[in-house]
C-alpha cells in the first residue's frame, strides 16, 4: 500500500471533491448542505400537508410522499438529467440537477419524519393551547413544532447522514464530489484501495461527528 497518492492529490480530493473549492462546480458539502437547508422546510410543508384537515391537501402530500419513497434516488437523478431537459428544451448543469433531485427526494422522507414528530406530541398539549384561545396556526408554531422538533432530532440526523452519503450518487452524471474525485485520481494512479479507503474514512468521520453532535444537542434540549 502506498498512501502517498492521498498526499499528492489531497488538494483535489479534499478541497475540490469534498469542500467544493476549485475550478469545477462540485463538492460533497457544496451539494449536501444546500440540499439539507432547502429540503427541510419543504419537508415541514409536506409533513403539515399530510396532517392537514383539508382533504385535497392531505391527499396531494400523501401522493408526493408515497411516490418519491417508492422510487430509488438514482432514478430521480436520471429523470432530472435526461427527461426534464427534453421537456424544457434546455440543458441543465450537473449541480442544478443533483441539488434539485436531492431536495425533491429527501423532502418526502423528511415530511414523514415531521409528521411522526408532530403526532408524538401529547394530545393534551394541543387541547390546552386551544383552551387558552390560541389559533391552530399559533398552536402549531409555538406549542407543537418546538416539542416535535426535539423528538425528531434522532431521525432527522439519521436522514441527514443518509443524504450526505447519498451525494456520491451524483457522480453518475459527472458531478465532481468526493467519490468522483477519487475515481478521477484512480484512473490516473490506479490506487483503488488507498483512495476508496480515504473517502470511506472521510464519510465515516462526518457521519460520526453529526451523530455525536445530535446526541449532545438532544441531551441539552431534554435537560432544558
Amino acid at each position: 500500500m502506498d498512501f502517498q497518492v492521498i498526499l499528492n492529490n489531497f488538494g483535489f480530493l479534499f478541497f475540490q471533491g469534498f469542500l467544493g473549492f476549485g475550478d469545477f462546480a462540485g463538492g460533497t458539502l457544496r451539494l449536501a448542505i444546500p440540499a439539507i437547508v432547502l429540503a427541510f422546510p419543504l419537508g415541514i410543508i409536506i409533513g403539515l400537508g399530510r396532517l392537514a384537515r383539508t382533504r385535497w391537501i392531505s391527499f396531494l402530500a400523501t401522493i408526493y410522499v408515497e411516490f418519491f419513497r417508492g422510487v430509488p434516488l438514482v432514478m430521480v437523478i436520471f429523470w432530472f438529467w435526461f427527461i426534464i431537459p427534453n421537456l424544457l428544451g434546455v440543458s441543465l448543469p450537473e449541480y442544478g440537477v443533483a441539488l434539485t433531485a436531492f431536495v425533491v427526494f429527501e423532502a418526502a422522507y423528511l415530511g414523514e419524519i415531521v409528521r411522526a414528530g408532530i403526532q408524538s406530541v401529547a394530545r393534551g398539549q394541543v387541547e390546552a393551547a386551544a383552551a387558552t384561545g390560541l389559533s391552530h396556526t399559533n398552536t402549531m408554531r409555538h406549542i407543537v413544532l418546538p416539542q416535535a422538533l426535539r423528538n425528531m432530532i434522532p431521525a432527522l440526523v439519521t436522514q441527514f447522514i443518509v443524504l450526505l452519503k447519498d451525494t456520491s450518487l451524483a457522480s453518475i452524471i459527472g458531478y465532481i464530489d468526493l467519490t468522483k474525485a477519487a475515481q478521477i485520481v484512480n484512473n490516473r494512479e490506479i490506487r483503488p484501495f488507498e483512495l476508496y479507503l480515504f473517502i470511506a474514512v472521510v464519510y465515516w468521520l462526518c457521519s460520526y461527528g453529526m451523530s455525536r453532535y445530535a446526541g449532545s444537542l438532544e441531551r441539552r434540549l431534554s435537560a432544558g
